[in-house]
């Protein structure tokens, strides 16, 4: 607790005594509440989170069925249990199992209040009055004559399906609201960054655990009982694996990134972050393309491994002081290539390979390692290629400092058609014209500073000898010769 500000402390302490008063209603002398049915929606949701503790989320259901089937202040009882018994990795145990049930109980206990003020309940009574609810939604869905009484019931299905969704997604719009105030409070961040396009994403479940949650109340009253409710769980638990193993590969695929980067910058210390700045301008600009989802992460992960071949290049090449020989020069040149028989077996990277592999290659043709020209050369690379100059040029560098953003975007613009694509330097102009742009210092030891960029200069721009780095002081930016 003492790790916790205070201003947290107090947050979550408002939030157990809101969740207390919610659920008090259920203890008073006299309630009329149906324990067996909470005490059994409790034991489910507590072993549901024990079993599947990194993501609970699965067993929403039951809390939906709960918030269906009993009143408010009961539903507000059913999360208790499972919260307070779930596993906690991080201390403070006690004030972090307090805050979840407090959480879960306002969220369920908003939930039913939604269901119930949307007449819920009373269409589930109907049907349930009318003899099998389930038989009905058969009958229904299957298009056979059903008893007068039954179907003049049946139309209720859609409305308690339109409010159990409803009910949902205010269980899962208290939640998310709820949490942002944790972290506000407790990890200071703000407001936006708490709350701000987190909504969207938090809510897409619930439109599936809303129908779930109701399948469960039907069938829970049904003349199966309880125990057929439960298997409307299974296929969560299903898809709860699925996630949790889709989050573990996710993991397991940025850990390779970071991995090859801090490789790269570990041999070639010129470059250090150079690299997660130019998977930065690579998805600005993806994202002026209209690119989303997919393929603007691939295009990110492109531009932050477009130098990961540098790892099969003699380090005292890529520290050498000054100019490099032409066999030299052949071997830095083979760094793409290098790069795209690295990452061959990564699967993950889709298209992202053919950027690590053609960022070097210029619209003219005159590029390497291929020497290919105009749509020859895959979008991807085109992208990365004005993303890695732009930074070359704005980052500060041992033997030159940085040029300004607007000097820099003019380079940009004066080599378009032949060395870069013009449409990739449009939208990083636009981009940064919405956004802004900041760079980092990428070289920042002292013992470095007498060392030059090993990789060579393209030719259209270079105006040292050839088969020389650019010279410290040298008046005009370096686009494609970064690191």
């Amino acid at each position: 607790m003492r790790a916790l500000p205070h201003g947290a402390r107090a947050y979550v302490l408002c939030a157990v005594l809101a969740g207390g008063l919610c659920a008090a209603p259920a203890v008073r002398p006299g309630a009329a509440v149906p324990w067996a049915t909470t005490a059994l929606l409790a034991v489910v949701h507590a072993a549901g989170s024990r079993v599947r503790a990194r993501w609970p989320e699965w067993c929403s259901p039951v809390l939906l069925a709960g918030a269906f089937l009993l009143p408010p202040a009961a539903a507000a009882l059913v999360a208790v249990p499972g919260a307070l018994l779930a596993r906690v990795e991080r201390p403070p145990a006690g004030m972090r199992r307090a805050w979840r049930a407090a959480r879960l109980s306002l969220a369920v206990w908003a939930a039913s209040c939604a269901f119930a003020a949307l007449g819920g309940p009373r269409t589930l009574s109907a049907l349930w009055a009318s003899g099998d609810g389930v038989q009905v939604a058969a009958e229904r869905i299957s298009g056979a004559q059903a008893p007068i009484d039954r179907m003049s019931d049946a139309p209720g299905f859609p409305y308690a399906l339109a409010a159990a969704v409803a009910a949902a997604l205010v269980l899962g719009l208290t939640a998310t609201v709820l949490e942002g105030g944790v972290l506000v409070t407790a990890e200071r961040r703000s407001p936006r960054a708490a709350w701000g396009g987190r909504l969207p994403g938090a809510l897409a479940p619930y439109l599936v655990h809303g129908p779930a949650g109701l399948a469960m109340a039907v069938l829970w009253r049904s003349p199966y009982g309880p125990a057929a409710a439960l298997l409307v769980l299974l296929p969560m638990y299903v898809c709860a694996c699925g996630f949790v193993l889709y989050r573990r590969e996710s993991a397991a695929h940025q850990a390779t990134i970071r991995a090859l980067v801090q490789a790269v910058d570990i041999k070639d210390r010129y470059t250090r972050g150079h690299s997660e700045r130019v998977g930065r301008a690579s998805a600005m600009i993806a994202r002026e393309l209209g690119m989303s989802g997919e393929r603007l992460e691939a295009l990110r992960i492109a531009g932050i491994l477009h130098d990961v071949g540098k790892l099969g290049v003699p380090t005292r090449l890529l520290r050498k002081n000054g100019p490099l020989t032409p066999d030299e020069r052949r071997v830095i040149e083979l760094h793409p290539e290098y790069g795209d028989e690295m990452v061959r077996g990564i699967g993950f990277l889709g298209e992202a390979r053919a950027a690590i592999l053609h960022h070097h290659e210029r619209l003219d043709g005159s590029g390497y390692p291929y020497g290919l020209a105009g749509a020859q050369i895959p979008e991807f690379a085109r992208v990365v290629a004005v993303a890695d100059a732009f930074d070359a040029m704005t980052s500060t560098r041992t033997y030159s400092r940085a040029r300004p953003v607007p000097t820099a975007v003019e380079e940009l613009k004066r080599c378009a058609g032949s060395q870069f694509d013009p449409r990739m330097v449009g939208a990083l102009t636009r981009a940064l014209d919405r956004h802004g742009w900041h760079a980092a210092v990428t070289a920042d030891a002292p013992e470095e500073r007498g060392n030059v960029p090993a990789e060579p200069a393209p030719p259209l721009v270079r105006a040292a000898a050839p088969g020389a780095p650019d010279a410290p002081g040298e008046p005009r930016p370096t686009p494609g010769g970064g690191a």
